[in-house]
């Protein structure tokens, strides 16, 4: 099978191809691809391996040669789903090869955010450590996390990942209802847990249940001190609304390594308020960064070139 792989930056010049190579019996690798280049560099590959390039039902038309598409991602939002199975190309996507990176990460958030580490850093640096008439400072409340409460949205993988470490730390961990299924589900509403949660940390997919579901209501229910982590998707929490909430002391700290739009070419409130003094985490959806995971995406890409070869 002659293979390309579209977008190889997006996993990082440390990572070895090595073994996508053995797989075919010939691959190119480039490093980034346009819209316009996307037909001539897949014109005679049987393999397309893309993580973030858009494959469109008109571009997948004029590729009859094309076979199989190898996703080094878990979302497959790129991709024309229903072409492709109009066509008989097959489309496989890698699951939970980053849930102990994205884990930690979440737990740094947590911690930072927990331990007012934005002020805390920031008072140190314009010098107000060096000025105290004390050996310390105590200007920012804190929260021990040990007894304290976590709601988790989404119980999968990753969401008992990050309640297995959370557990460790001495907390309470509660996994809320689905949203849009409360009705069905045993478990408690987001709505009924609001007002007792500690910290919330979000790891559903976006829906159209799940988009705002933290919204300037849900805010109002929670606790002033409350921490809001999002390691999910932009758009399931209200970030305007929850930078407001910030700013005015109804919200404790807030983490996020998504955002609606990635990269936020035009800007994004979240970042421009990075300058101010507030409790606010911001991270380049590099959550799932590790050398490890990303590893493991070649591993589990290698694994679908197997099975479709013996399909």
């Amino acid at each position: 099978m002659k293979a390309v792989i579209l977008d190889a930056a997006t996993l990082g010049e440390d990572i070895d191809l090595s073994p996508i190579r053995e797989e075919v019996e010939s691959l190119d690798v480039h490093d980034l691809t346009a819209p316009e280049q996307c037909a001539e560099r897949l014109r005679d590959v049987e393999v397309a391996i893309v993580n973030k390039v858009v494959l469109d039902g008109e571009l997948l038309a004029s590729l009859p040669r094309l076979k199989l598409i190898c996703v080094l991602a878990t979302g497959t939002n790129n991709i024309d789903m229903t072409a492709a199975e109009q066509q008989g190309i097959a489309v496989k996507n890698v699951t939970a090869y980053g849930t102990a990176s994205v884990a930690q990460h979440v737990l740094m958030l947590m911690l930072g955010l927990a331990n007012r580490l934005p002020l805390y850093r920031r008072d140190v640096s314009e010098g107000r450590w060096n000025r105290s008439p004390i050996f310390c400072l105590l200007d920012h409340r804190t929260l021990e996390l040990a007894g304290k409460r976590l709601a988790i949205v989404g119980s999968g993988e990753l969401g008992q990942a990050v309640a297995h470490l959370a557990e460790a730390f001495g907390m309470e961990v509660i996994f809320t209802a689905r949203p849009g299924s409360e009705a069905q589900d045993e478990r408690p509403a987001l709505d009924e847990l609001a007002a007792s949660i500690d910290v919330l940390s979000l790891h559903c997919p976006l829906t159209d249940e799940t988009r705002h579901l933290v919204d300037e209501a849900m805010l109002a229910r929670m606790k002033p001190d409350a921490l809001l982590i999002n390691c999910a998707r932009g758009a399931i929490i209200d970030e305007e609304a929850a930078l407001e909430a910030l700013r005015d002391g109804c919200l404790g700290g807030l983490g996020v390594d998504v955002l609606p739009e990635e990269p936020p070419r035009d800007g994004h409130p979240l970042i421009d308020a990075l300058d101010e003094p507030l409790n606010l985490l911001v991270t380049p959806h590099n959550a799932w960064i590790t050398p490890e995971a990303r590893a493991n995406v070649v591993r589990l890409t290698v694994e679908n070139l197997r099975s479709f070869k013996n399909s």
